[in-house]
């Protein structure tokens, strides 16, 4: 069905994959994982013919078809009429399995008779994917298909995946959902830039990769030593001002440099990162204060009758399932929308940092190191240093952000956010384009963050161990004091 021979592929001067051999069978599924920015997209990119390899060639049986992690720009879904037009592309399907595939989506609200063009990203996607899954190509490509879902639109999909008949190979943070029914793992080895193959599911595999890196931390912990012991022995032979001396201490300088190059880096996950944070900058007991809030889109009413304040210092989780108004509600907090009833006080000190999946901001043609330079007005040394412990370490800081993939965007977006005096953070999904390093890297800093928080969030264990103060829970209009009884509560949107 697949098979990838010596392939190797570079963005410029960093090399993403180096003699790459591996192949998928008939009918496997298979879970494609690895770092944010390891290559997964552009592995997906390679598949399709969007990218071409430097040198090797892959080989594919049967027709194969992509779903990307957003839909921007599709020129099938531009040149469509109708959402129908572009789900029933042989015209076979009735409308009742057109809109329980909608419905299982969350897009039960669209006209069948309506233009696909006017929607935003997010549901340009999901229709992306239910075209693709009414298709059922030989070979189907998913990169991240659960993106723009709650917890229940997640688990719909995944059970649907579960079934399909023919060859997928998925790309997603949520892939345990879809565990027993994994027969491969494509690993992406990001110090080798090889790709690993496992026959086993994701369970296996996760633990065959802890056994895997623990070995690998030992041998680098002992080389370290080894190195350490050879560096003193150099220190006493520099002493030693004889011809001996000197080729002793060139014969030892040049092995300590070979076994310095040959030694690979510690695996991301083993690494201890600790971050300093600003300290927020001084804001009043109450932050935001909001009065009877209501906002409808026409004859929809979406929001009704919001009551609550914001204390300096909490952490607020906001709970509801899609089309509730979180996101609406987020919007009037930050300004980007007007309410139609109700009041909103601000604090005069009030500094707020917003992030939102849907908002990107950058110079797609900037390096990372200009972008930041440039925000924060700091030295070269110092950027670099702060940008290593968001995993833009080395040369990574020189490449430019709209070669980045999502999931580096997002950390990139969060950095720059966390590294400002914030005083009220509003976070909309801040991991969903992240993997399991980065989403820890997240967590772990906005732990020790001394500010206020207010964020959404699907992701059951983020939201656990950032332990909240308070929950928001649309459209109930509930605000009450956390408990973890709420994380039923996410499961149940």
């Amino acid at each position: 069905m697949i098979n990838a021979k010596n392939l190797s592929f570079s963005h410029g001067s960093n090399l993403i994959f180096n003699e790459v051999v591996f192949s998928v069978e008939k009918n496997q599924k298979v879970g494609l994982v690895g770092p944010n920015g390891s290559g997964k997209t552009t592995l997906l990119n390679l598949l399709t013919g969007k990218e071409t390899p430097n040198a090797g060639r892959i080989e594919i049986t049967g027709n194969i078809e992509l779903v990307p992690q957003e839909v921007k720009n599709d020129p099938v879904l531009d040149a469509s009429a109708t959402v129908r037009e572009y789900l029933d592309v042989n015209n076979t399907k009735g409308d009742y399995e057109l809109r329980k595939m909608l419905e299982g989506l969350e897009l039960s609200y669209l006209d069948l008779t309506s233009s696909p063009k006017i929607l935003s990203g997010g549901q340009k996607t999901k229709l992306a994917l239910a075209r693709a899954l009414l298709v059922e190509p030989d070979i189907l490509l998913l990169d991240e298909p659960t993106n723009f879902l709650d917890v229940k639109g997640k688990k719909w999909v995944m059970n649907l995946l579960s079934s399909y008949p023919k060859t997928l190979i998925l790309i997603s943070h949520d892939i345990s959902l879809l565990d027993r029914y994994i027969d491969k793992v494509l690993a992406i080895n990001t110090q080798y830039r090889k790709i690993e193959e496992y026959k086993v599911n994701y369970s296996k595999y996760l633990k065959l990769k802890a056994e895997k890196d623990a070995l690998l931390t030992r041998h680098i912990v002992v080389e370290q030593k080894h190195i350490k012991r050879m560096e003193e022995s150099l220190k006493i032979l520099r002493k030693n001002r004889s011809e001996k001396g000197v080729r002793q201490r060139v014969m030892l300088q040049r092995r300590i440099e070979r076994v310095k190059i040959n030694l690979p880096d510690l695996p991301q996950e083993v690494k201890k990162i600790k971050i300093n944070l600003p300290t927020p900058s001084w804001v009043g007991e109450l932050p935001i204060r909001v009065t009877n809030l209501g906002k409808s889109y026409g004859e929809k009413e979406v929001l009704s009758n919001i009551n609550f304040s914001i204390v300096r210092g909490e952490r607020i989780a906001l709970i509801g399932p899609n089309g509730a108004g979180k996101s609406t509600l987020i919007k009037i907090l930050v300004g980007l929308i007007t309410p139609d009833s109700g009041e909103i006080q601000r604090d005069n000190n009030l500094k707020l940092g917003y992030y939102s999946q849907e908002l990107e901001t950058f110079d797609l043609n900037k390096t990372l190191i200009e972008a930041t330079r440039e925000e924060f007005n700091l030295p070269e040394n110092m950027v670099r240093s702060m940008l290593a412990k968001f995993l833009f370490p080395g040369e990574k800081v020189f490449q430019t952000i709209g070669s980045l993939s999502g999931g580096e965007k997002t950390r990139l977006s969060m950095a720059k956010l966390l590294l400002h005096d914030y005083n009220l953070l509003i976070l909309d999904e801040p991991t969903t384009y992240l993997d399991v390093m980065s989403q820890r890297i997240i967590l772990e800093v906005l732990k020790e963050y001394k500010g206020t928080i207010l964020i959404v969030s699907h992701t059951e264990e983020f939201i656990k161990e950032l332990q909240p103060d308070k929950a928001l829970i649309l459209p109930e209009n509930k605000f009450d004091v956390w408990y973890p009884e709420f994380l039923e509560k996410i499961n149940e949107v």
